[in-house]
């Protein structure tokens, strides 16, 4: 009877280095089978071994390589049975490289340069691409994408935040695919506190402040904020302390009644400080009653009464002063005792019934309708007695110096002044008849300054001493006035301070400070775009200084800028300034879809309402070919809103999605809410009869699996290996850089069944370079190239 095949042979996909077994069933025990590989018959060699057990014949592969990958074929009396073994050789990638690499984020600082290179094996070609945040990345002006044979790598010469991620790389071949996901951190010092910055709390001895902490802490957390203030009218920054990492608030103790006041505050990481946040102007709340007011002065004093006067606070409270009230006690005690029963309008009083031969002192308090206020410091003690005749006449009075507006005086006191309490100055034109006094209370000292006079005019002034006993002789002189002020044209003192450009967050505040110089004081005009400023604008002008201060910056604040200097002389001055709102920019419209060139689809868009403001703005395109398949993007740094995309597949689903960008990052995305697709045109099937070929015994040599790159560490062992084919079989020669190794007792080399094996034992620096195989016979020729690197 005849053999008949119980069980045929089955295709194999083996992973290289795996093993593999062949084996087929037939109905009678005497049959023996001779197995072929590729039509060529197989006999025994290293690593295949032929086994029959009964009706079951068998080829088995210890350990696969890609010389073992063809068609066998087992054949035996009448029967025969075919099938195919495809060795698998997915990417792979050193295991201690991928823990390194998976287990640990990569850590780098701003603006450094990070370069993550990957080596890979496999069966080429290997396909290897980069994802962040599950989108495709592409070679840019930021980030670069290498890929040679044997590695991948990722650079980005100057790192940002927004470049930290997790990362996916992903090794793709015909055998399989491999993916590594990465972490990326990059360090920065943090962004600002976010604001604005809040009054908690404002009176006439405090202000405490609050702010938020910074929405990007740099990747290294907040350590502490410091606060800092600036007085109003002055440049200088004052340091007020630091509060904890925990605590978004600071007080201060350190204010001044109705004084105003800035702050800004940082936030500090290891990384270094952040920009400040600067608050709007605070101003210190007044005491609602009034301040104190100087010492009283001792006018005169009798037997039984003593003559004061004193001046207003600086500080009257939230109302008007509606008048004094006097206290005195005697010099030594602690007690105070009222003089007055209800305020007194005037400020001079006689204080009435006092004991003759005593020393008394005196204090004051103004009254508003808040209340008494504080009490002044007391006066220089007076004693209660007559006094003695009047003082003589001051000696040697002169013009010390002069100017346009004032002219001060010096003296002597008198011969007999030692009683004397102060001295009264008068002035009156040459053309005037009467005399003002300069001072409301006595002065003290011999030196005195008479202010507010008109320029190249001529005066005459007076001293005379004051005591007990009254008013002494007068001293007269006259004294002229120099030329007026200096006239100087309105000039603004710019130097670099001010940017032509100023680009600012939607959200903060505008604040900007211009210095000028002008005599007379000149009239200060700002202007938005050639008009006056809006009602959201405030400026201020004092001490040389105007400024521009807007709250919470709106887009409409963007424009031009001009500031505008005139006084009496005619002259004019102006500087302008540009300043950009800006932010992260709002998602485009709509997303169409058309086919304006068969095979191909233009994706348009309505244009994001953040182009009305931001002139550096920017579209990408991204597309996936499923509803859940990943995102790739396909257009970047797009100014126009169209974009056509010529790379379809018949068949395929695609959909798209458009972003916005601009230098602070992007906007939400824009989706089409229908894939497009393309008609797949049908195939055009024709079958062609093939031609018998017959065995050609002899064959030239051929290179069936060429060598590989390798990269291998000093002292270690290198095995390069081939797969040759050929009949008669070929005669194979090594060679390194053109040189025989066929002597070299540096290198073994084996060649078992066509598997060609070159062993180099313990590298050296030296072995590095080209090694060619080289397979002869009658019928040709073939070779191989491949290059060691020596690393370490």
């Amino acid at each position: 009877p005849r053999c008949y095949l119980n069980k045929q042979l089955l295709n194999l996909r083996v992973l290289k280095g795996e093993p593999a077994e062949l084996s087929c069933t037939v109905s009678k025990d005497d049959v023996t089978g001779t197995w072929f590989k590729d039509g060529l018959k197989l006999t025994s060699m290293d690593g295949v071994i032929f086994e029959k057990k009964g009706l079951v014949h068998k080829l088995v592969i210890n350990k696969v390589e890609d010389i073992h990958a063809g068609k066998y074929r087992f054949q035996g009396g009448d029967i025969k049975t075919e099938a195919s073994i495809f060795v698998e050789d997915p990417p792979q990638v050193d295991n201690v490289l991928l823990k390194n690499l998976t287990s640990v984020p990569t850590v780098a600082k701003a603006g450094q340069s990070v370069k993550i290179k990957i080596p890979f094996e496999g069966r080429q070609p290997i396909r290897a691409s980069w994802l962040k945040d599950r989108m495709e990345l592409a070679d840019d002006t930021r980030i670069r994408l290498d890929k040679t044979d044997t590695f991948t790598m990722l650079s980005i010469p100057s790192c940002q935040r927004r470049d930290c991620g997790d990362y996916k790389v992903r090794l793709r071949n015909d055998s399989g695919v491999l993916e590594i996901n990465l972490k990326l951190l990059v360090v920065d010092k943090p962004q600002p506190p976010e604001g604005p910055i809040k009054i908690v709390e404002s009176s006439a001895t405090s202000i405490s402040i609050q702010w938020k902490p910074p929405k990007d802490d740099g990747g290294k957390p907040v350590q502490r904020y410091v606060v800092e203030r600036q007085q109003g009218g002055k440049n200088q920054w004052e340091a007020l302390g630091e509060t904890p990492r925990t605590c978004t608030t600071f007080t201060t103790s350190k204010v001044e009644e109705d004084m105003t006041y800035y702050f800004r505050v940082r936030a500090v990481s290891a990384e270094g400080s952040s920009e400040a946040l600067e608050s709007d102007e605070v101003k210190a709340v007044g005491k609602a009653s009034p301040g104190a007011p100087d010492p009283p002065e001792i006018i005169c004093a009798t037997k039984d009464t003593i003559t004061i006067a004193w001046k207003a606070p600086g500080k009257a409270g939230t109302s008007k002063i509606l008048g004094y009230m006097v206290q005195k006690r005697k010099k030594g005690t602690i007690t105070w005792l009222p003089v007055n029963t209800g305020p007194v309008a005037d400020k001079k009083m006689k204080v009435p019934n006092l004991k003759e031969g005593l020393q008394y002192e005196f204090r004051v308090a103004a009254v508003n309708a808040a209340g008494l206020g504080d009490a002044s410091d007391p006066s220089q003690p007076a004693w209660a007695r007559d006094g003695s005749k009047s003082p003589g006449q001051v000696q040697e009075l002169r013009v010390s110096s002069s100017d346009s507006s004032s002219v001060t005086l010096t003296w002597k006191k008198p011969q007999d002044g030692n009683d004397v309490k102060g001295y009264e100055v008068e002035v009156k034109a040459s053309k005037s008849l009467s005399w003002t006094k300069c001072s409301g209370l006595p002065i003290q000292g011999t030196t005195y300054t008479v202010k507010g006079l008109q320029a190249k005019q001529s005066y005459s002034l007076r001293v005379r001493a004051l005591s007990d006993g009254g008013l002494g002789e007068a001293a007269e002189l006259e004294a002229s006035t120099g030329d007026g002020p200096r006239e100087v044209p309105p000039r603004l003192l710019i130097d670099g301070r001010v940017n032509s450009t100023l680009v600012v967050r939607a959200g903060n505040s505008i604040r900007v400070k211009i210095p000028f110089e002008a005599s007379p004081d000149p009239v200060v005009t700002w202007l938005k775009d050639g008009l006056p400023l809006p009602k959201r604008a405030a400026t201020d002008t004092k001490d040389g200084t105007t400024q521009l201060l807007v709250g919470a910056a709106e887009f409409s604040d963007s424009g031009t800028y001009t500031v505008e200097l005139q006084n009496g002389l005619g002259k004019r001055e102006t500087f302008s300034f540009q300043v950009q709102i800006t932010d992260i920019p709002q998602p485009p419209g709509a997303v169409q879809l058309a086919e304006k060139v068969p095979g191909t689809v233009t994706v348009t868009w309505e244009p994001s309402t953040s182009e009305k403001w931001e002139k550096d703005l920017f579209y990408t395109v991204l597309k996936r070919e499923s509803e859940k398949g990943l995102w790739h993007v396909v257009g970047d740094l797009i100014y126009t809103n169209q974009f056509t995309f010529t790379k379809l597949i018949p068949g395929r689903d695609y959909y798209f999605r458009v972003v916005a960008k601009n230098a602070l990052g992007a906007s939400g995305p824009s989706e089409t809410l229908q894939p497009w697709s393309i008609r797949r045109p049908k195939a055009q099937f024709e079958v062609k009869a093939q031609r018998y070929r017959g065995v050609n015994q002899n064959q030239p040599p051929r290179i069936l699996v060429p060598l590989k790159p390798h990269v291998v560490a000093t002292g270690s062992e290198c095995h390069m290996s081939c797969a040759v084919g050929g009949y008669p079989p070929p005669k194979i020669t090594w060679y390194k850089d053109n040189r025989d190794l066929s002597t070299d007792p540096a290198y073994f080399c084996t060649n078992d069944f066509g598997v060609c094996t070159l062993v180099v034992l313990g590298v050296s620096k030296q072995d590095e370079g080209e090694y060619m195989v080289e397979a002869t016979n009658t019928s040709g020729r073939a070779f191989s190239r491949a290059f060691l690197t020596i690393k370490g």
